[in-house]
């Protein structure tokens, strides 16, 4: 059940400004930006929100993201904002919203997703469906990915109308569904069936943002491409018979452990796409103690595997953001084969989750596959393609770049700011497909309470998000929407 209380009077955590002060330093920067009043209202505004909203399951499948639009709808409606609630299906509904400007600018996409993947609660600390607010976090499945996003973006809106900011073109904000299950009933549905409502020129998303700390600095992230996906299955056929007498069938489950074992450890000649270059050259200027190996790395890219191994050693962080961005990758994710404990199947399949560079393309990477099985009984294999989305990229000499870049500087002075190709995929690929830029950029330093990277609980056990990165990001969110768009 939601909480029923008014944000006036919700204050999750008792401060001063002094405390705030003391519990956001890297805020200081933005008094003038922000006023500590401000800060303050976006702290206790932002918690709630997010607390809330987390409380409504989306997961996807099934998602029903509708109960969640609807209540973002009536919560914006609260503020004079005119939303739209779009369907694919029954339940799967998708918000839009837009502040008006005077066209002489392009128009801004603030994009997010409903939905969210499964939590299993035995596993949790807390119930992943509480939006438990404790510790100075916000716990709950969807907090990173992506709500938390969501509930910036939604902040960073309220606050271009509250302050009255003359826009020079429309800031438009759609919270879709069905991004975890490919966004063809959400991002895609929309920009196929009403591209007028929801297309712009650039678009914010998520997928970058995130900080990669260096020995003296952090560099923020923005995404500028990501891998394309191709999901598959692959059937293995044979013939049953009676478990107790293993010679006289042909065992499908033993081919496919033949497939499993030839794909699932598949490693893919090491290419450095356009973006992945330009992030190791900016690292390796950002920090002259990576110089050696990333030179190495980038002249020789066949010898990745031994010089990302010598980097584990003395930067982790930096060879763990490397490593799945510089080869096409196999994963196996689902298996399913037999009907009785003493029958020997006849038929065993499993799915398989393939990412692909920018520049190679999916219908390449499955005849690839099926070369690689040809010593596995191919003749005994069928496939069946899932999914399919091809790579995608946007340029990084651009005004929004540019903006953000400052921006960062300006909050972070020292700071570096370095492009980034996203392994997963995003809802930003339909709308480049449309000739959008789009940036994965959803501010957030890091946070080392826990010892571990925060992006790192997404899609994982105990996800959560710091009330101090929710204030973060709302606050950078705005002022880069606000210099770009004025």
């Amino acid at each position: 059940m939601l909480a029923q209380c008014e944000y006036s009077t919700i204050n999750p955590l008792q401060f001063s400004e002094e405390t705030l002060r003391a519990q956001l330093p890297f805020l200081n920067l933005m008094v003038q930006m922000l006023p500590i009043q401000t800060q303050k209202e976006i702290q206790q505004e932002v918690t709630s929100f997010l607390s809330e909203l987390i409380q409504i399951d989306t997961t996807n499948p099934p998602g029903n993201e509708t109960k969640a639009a609807t209540w973002l709808a009536e919560n914006l409606a609260a503020e004079g904002f005119r939303c739209e609630i779009i369907e694919s299906a029954p339940q799967r509904g998708s918000l839009v919203t837009r502040l008006k400007g005077s066209g002489e600018k392009p128009r801004l996409l603030l994009l997010s997703h409903l939905d969210v993947v499964a939590a299993n609660p035995a596993e949790w600390t807390v119930d992943p469906f509480s939006g438990a607010v404790k510790d100075g976090y916000v716990w709950g499945r969807g907090t990173l990915d992506m709500k938390g996003m969501t509930a910036i973006e939604v902040m960073a809106l309220k606050m271009l109308k509250r302050n009255g900011v003359k826009l020079k073109g429309d800031v438009i904000l759609a919270a879709t569904a069905d991004e975890e299950m490919g966004g063809i009933g959400g991002a895609d549905y929309l920009l196929r069936n009403c591209p007028e409502k929801v297309f712009a020129e650039y678009v914010l998303n998520e997928g970058g943002g995130s900080t990669v700390p260096l020995h003296d600095k952090n560099l923020f992230t923005i995404n500028v491409a990501e891998k394309g996906l191709l999901w598959f299955k692959v059937k293995a056929k044979g013939f049953p018979g009676h478990g107790s007498v293993p010679s006289a069938a042909d065992n499908a489950i033993m081919r496919m452990n033949k497939v499993l074992d030839c794909l699932g450890n598949y490693r893919g000649k090491p290419q450095l796409a356009p973006a992945v270059k330009q992030f190791l050259q900016e690292i390796a200027r950002e920090d002259s103690t990576l110089q050696p190996h990333i030179t190495r790395l980038i002249e020789t890219p066949e010898q990745s595997d031994s010089v990302l191994a010598e980097l584990e050693k003395t930067s982790p962080d930096i060879a763990a953001e490397i490593r799945p961005r510089i080869r096409m990758t196999i994963t196996p994710t689902m298996i399913h084969g037999g009907v009785k404990e003493n029958i020997i199947p006849s038929e065993c399949e499993a799915v398989f989750d393939c990412r692909v560079l920018p520049g190679q393309s999916t219908a390449e990477a499955l005849e690839f596959a099926k070369n690689l099985l040809k010593g596995a009984g191919l003749e005994k294999l069928t496939f069946e393609t899932i999914q399919i989305q091809e790579p995608s990229e946007s340029p990084a000499d651009t005004p929004l770049y540019q903006t953000i870049t400052e921006v960062l500087k300006d909050v972070e002075p020292g700071c570096g700011v370095v492009p980034l190709l996203m392994p997963g995929g995003t809802d930003s690929r339909f709308f480049r497909r449309m000739g959008s830029v789009c940036y994965g950029f959803h501010p957030l330093r890091s946070e080392n309470r826990y010892g571990e990277k925060a992006t790192r609980r997404e899609h994982g056990i105990d996800e959560r998000i710091s009330v101090e990165n929710l204030v973060f990001g709302a606050s950078v969110l705005y002022e880069t929407v606000k210099r770009f768009m004025t």
